[in-house]
């Protein structure tokens, strides 16, 4: 079963809270254990001084007899928990405090161990050479009086009243770890609700998404910054609905832009094979065959200069030129047009200096299909003007014209790759629907902006900027 990123982190933390709390709990006690055996050796050293003050040397003396002191040495044990033995210098026990409850005291402490260091006094933890049963704290001192060593004294005490310490210490510390365990449960469970499940619905909604079902809300609605992933990958959803949408409609447009134009030649070419069309009709037909595979190769050049924008390859040449002298080049281009339709095409420059600075064949490339789009939609003995204008650093290129205008609801849609108006389809089938778009891209390219003002009835106005001349550098001329 595949463990989830909650599981992995319940796991690690509470793994964690473990290693911690032991680590501590172990830190803890055998710091405190330390320090408590340290304190214990300490006081047993003390009471160690204060008997061989008060009762040894008073038996050494002769005022005390061995009785008496025995009496002491049963007294201390069962007021301070503490075996009491007494050694003469040659190691031979003397007396040891209640001495029948022990069989295995030595009767000379040597025998234990040639080297125990008697003279400089010890300190031991442990069974003291396995004579107890439980863990002890031993300690011995040597008994002088007048400078003369006289004997030993060694203190023993169980290590009970440490550990029931340490006990009531690890006790102590589990209450701590329970409720760090309840509190880390509870962020657990905080985080499982506010993070790793909102997660879970993102992760459901992409996987939505990459099955192409886009329509598909995630559900998550906060603010903050998963509530922004939200809204992000929806917005994603939604961009990427548009492009499939578009998609489709690019392939169909495209599919009856090319199949008209191949339909219209295979159509013709059968029928001069077949005899259907005569011999001396070759020409007319061979002429409308050359117009469509005309209109194929437009269609197809348009098709891979938009490829250079979508795929940011175009590469601009930028240099200073004339915008006057572009827009007489495109009317001398486009004057038979005109005249076949008797359009008056003027020209009105109402800018002192029309230089501009950017792309010249692209930006002529802008005009022509400014100037196209506007005599193919303009009646006859009508009037297409073009006005530069300028304005701070900018020139204001306009084409008006006195068309049949377009519908407010469709003029952000002119834009569009393949789209034609109704008006475009009925009066002129050789347009590919991809003029305005290249237009559109081209002044994008330039970092300008070009808009539309028409007016139904009264006719269309595309309006598009260009940066002014851009001057040389003084100190480059010459």
């Amino acid at each position: 079963m595949k463990r989830t990123f909650m599981d992995n982190m319940i796991l690690i933390i509470m793994v964690l809270l473990i290693v911690v709390c032991i680590g501590l709990a172990s830190y803890t006690t055998y710091g405190t254990q330390r320090a408590l055996i340290q304190e214990k050796q300490n006081n047993l050293m003390n009471d160690a001084t204060l008997l061989s003050e008060q009762s040894i040397f008073s038996y050494l003396k002769g005022t005390m007899t061995l009785e008496y002191l025995q009496m002491q040495f049963d007294e201390f044990e069962d007021t301070l928990k503490a075996n009491v033995w007494f050694f003469s210098e040659d190691g031979d026990l003397i007396i040891a405090s209640n001495e029948q409850q022990y069989s295995n005291i030595p009767k000379n402490i040597r025998s234990l161990d040639k080297e125990i260091k008697l003279d400089k006094g010890f300190t031991q933890t442990g069974t003291f050479y396995d004579i107890f049963n439980n863990t002890m704290i031993s300690i011995g001192i040597p008994i002088y009086k007048d400078d003369e060593l006289r004997g030993y004294l060694i203190l023993h005490t169980a290590l009970t009243e440490v550990e029931k310490i340490q006990s009531d210490m690890l006790d102590v510390l589990y209450m701590p770890f329970v409720v760090m365990m309840l509190l880390v449960g509870l962020v657990l469970a905080y985080l499982s609700t506010t993070v790793i499940r909102p997660i879970a619905k993102l992760n459901n909604a992409a996987r939505e998404y990459a099955k192409g079902n886009f329509d598909i809300k995630t559900g998550v609605k906060r603010k903050d910054e998963i509530g922004e992933l939200s809204d992000s990958l929806e917005y994603m959803a939604m961009e990427l609905s548009r492009m499939e949408e578009y998609r489709r409609n690019f392939i169909a447009n495209i599919s009856h832009d090319f199949r008209s134009p191949l339909t219209s030649i295979k159509g013709y070419l059968e029928a001069m094979l077949d005899g259907t069309i005569p011999a001396e009709k070759y020409e007319r037909y061979l002429n409308i065959v050359l117009n469509e595979a005309g209109r194929l190769t437009k269609l197809t050049s348009g098709l891979l200069e938009l490829n250079e924008f979508d795929n940011h390859e175009l590469t601009l040449k930028c240099q200073n030129f004339d915008i006057v002298d572009v827009i007489r080049e495109t009317r001398n281009t486009v004057e038979g047009q005109c005249e076949s339709k008797h359009i008056d095409l003027r020209l009105k420059c109402r800018a002192e200096d029309t230089t501009v600075y950017a792309d010249r064949m692209k930006i002529g490339q802008v005009i022509n299909n400014l100037v196209d789009n506007a005599i193919k939609f303009s009646p006859e003995n009508s009037k297409i003007t073009i006005t530069v204008d300028e304005k701070n650093d900018k020139i204001f290129v306009s084409v008006k014209d006195e068309g049949p205008g377009i519908e407010k609801s469709k003029q952000n849609k002119v834009w569009e790759r393949f789209y034609k108006t109704d008006a475009s389809r009925g009066k002129d089938k050789k347009g590919t629907g991809l003029g305005l778009a290249i237009t559109k891209e081209i002044v994008k390219a330039h970092g300008e902006n070009i808009n539309l003002i028409s007016t139904e009835g009264v006719g269309s106005e595309f309006i598009f900027s260009l940066a002014k001349e851009k001057k040389r550098d003084s100190n480059q001329i010459g």
